[in-house]
């Protein structure tokens, strides 16, 4: 039997129960305190010299620091942290328990089970948020769940409270990618919204037994789906649907806080109304959303340029569901349909004078794509956040033929709050894709529409559709 080891001349650690690409957690004994803790032996970076350590250390340090501020039933407790044997080690509560991760490889969990569940993240989540503290990895793996039924998030280590100075190398993405909102994904900073959406994709993955992204074989390909919002809409998640597509909308403004998601929750589970009250959401430090969705795919496409990103999957969805055809089809790049509501015979077509004029930023077409179905996927991470972006990657051709005008392609959107595009194919130029449109008023409409992408100045856009 391997020795036990000991920090401090106080812990000694007995056994590993758990770990990841982070370090090992292991379950310890508290000499001083009689007790027993949770010790996480943290990684430092190998081969990078000295300079990498020392950030590590120091982030390690900082991030106790910060995930100490939150004492909630429903969240381990950091005890504090020591710098023993050149790396740190977090001292925690211990708890008993398995993961969900562990839990769902038994299968998806029933709806009443998820919702109650559900009801002790969010209120340790709701808590964390109004300290100031995103946790920036919510995901099965780190929800316990205790032998007497107590539910903890755990891992507060990676999170980090706002407005405090970055200390990761820039560029770095941190959270999983299978639930990472998109604009994290994209490489926006981590606020109280993203932690909503990957609350919002744990939940999903107990009731619907895979993630909102579905799988994938490499990160990368992961990574896209998730920079582009590209969901499968839930079929299990009966009377959590709403919520659900709410938690899991590509725009970070339209998600409910979390202190509004527990109350809805709990709403749910005494079988009361569950109409949502907007309030004042925590303060969040993000960068211009307008920007920072361009700029964001511009990197993205350097990075996919050396990786082949496959796009089709799953079954397409019911054609019962779609809406009137020629009313809501679009594709990666403005969709020409979903842009065109069928006009009135009594009213005049409207006018096909070029939108207002606008910043070079938000008027800005989306970045190149390095295949037509790409493109149709880039095209609703913008929709219906950026407007002016989907509107200049219809070609002139689509405008003249569809008498389409930015005023009308405006007044469309407006009633719609996301799209998500599943089941791409290719065929040349030619992509035929499944766009599920979630309605600004609840609800979703699926339908399977064709376009003719065309290349100019090195980016596709949409010619026609058929």
């Amino acid at each position: 039997m391997e020795e036990i080891r000991r920090l401090a001349d106080r812990f000694d650690l007995i056994e590993p129960v758990g770990g990841g690409s982070m370090g090992t957690v292991w379950r310890a004994r508290d000499d001083n305190l009689e007790r027993t803790v949770a010790v996480k032996e943290l990684l430092l970076p190998h081969g990078q010299g000295e300079q990498k350590a020392d950030e590590a250390k120091n982030r390690a340090l900082r991030e106790a620091r910060i995930a100490a501020r939150l004492v909630h039933p429903h969240a381990i407790t950091v005890f504090g942290v020591i710098d023993e044997q050149d790396r740190p080690w977090i001292i925690m509560e211990y708890l008993p328990s398995t993961s969900l991760a562990d839990k769902l490889r038994e299968g998806p969990m029933e709806v009443d089970d998820v919702i109650r569940l559900a009801i002790q993240l969010c209120s340790a989540l709701a808590a964390a948020h109004r300290a100031g503290i995103v946790h920036r990895d919510i995901k099965p793996g780190n929800v316990l769940l205790g032998e007497d039924g107590t539910v903890k998030i755990t891992d507060f280590g990676i999170s980090r409270a706002m407005g405090d100075v970055q200390l990761t190398a820039t560029g770095e993405i941190s959270g999983t990618p299978a639930f990472l909102a998109p604009e994290v994904a994209r490489g926006e900073d981590a606020t109280f919204a993203s932690d909503v959406f990957s609350l919002g994709a744990t939940l999903y993955t107990a009731l619907e037994g895979g993630t909102p992204y579905g799988t994938a074989e490499n990160p990368i390909a992961l990574l896209y789906r998730a920079s582009s919002g590209e969901i499968t809409p839930p079929v299990k998640s009966g009377i959590l649907t709403p919520l659900l597509t709410r938690l899991l909308d590509v725009r970070p403004d339209s998600r409910p806080t979390m202190t509004e998601t527990e109350r809805e929750l709990r709403a749910l589970a005494a079988g009361e109304p569950t109409t949502l009250v907007a309030e004042e959401p925590p303060p969040r430090a993000r960068k211009g959303v307008l920007i920072g969705v361009i700029v964001a795919f511009l990197v993205l496409a350097a990075v996919i340029a050396a990786v082949v990103v496959v796009l089709t999957r799953g079954e397409d969805t019911p054609s019962d569901a779609a809406p009137p055809a020629g009313s809501q089809s679009q594709t990666a790049t403005p969709a020409p349909s979903s842009a065109e509501p069928s006009p009135t015979p009594s009213s005049p077509p409207p006018s096909s004078s070029p939108p207002p004029p606008t910043s070079s930023s938000s008027a800005a077409p989306p970045p190149p794509a390095q295949t037509p179905g790409q493109a149709l996927a880039a095209y609703y991470g913008l929709i219906p956040g950026n407007l002016q972006a989907g509107f200049a990657t219809l070609t002139d051709n689509f405008k003249r033929t569809k008498n389409q005008s930015f005023e009308r392609y405006s007044n469309f959107w407006k009633d719609y709050r996301a799209v998500t595009v599943s089941n791409v194919s290719e065929s040349g130029t030619t992509v035929t894709a499944t766009l599920t449109y979630v309605k600004a008023s609840g609800g979703t409409t699926t339908e399977r529409a064709t376009f003719v992408m065309v290349q100019q100045d090195g980016r596709y856009l949409i010619d026609s559709q058929r």
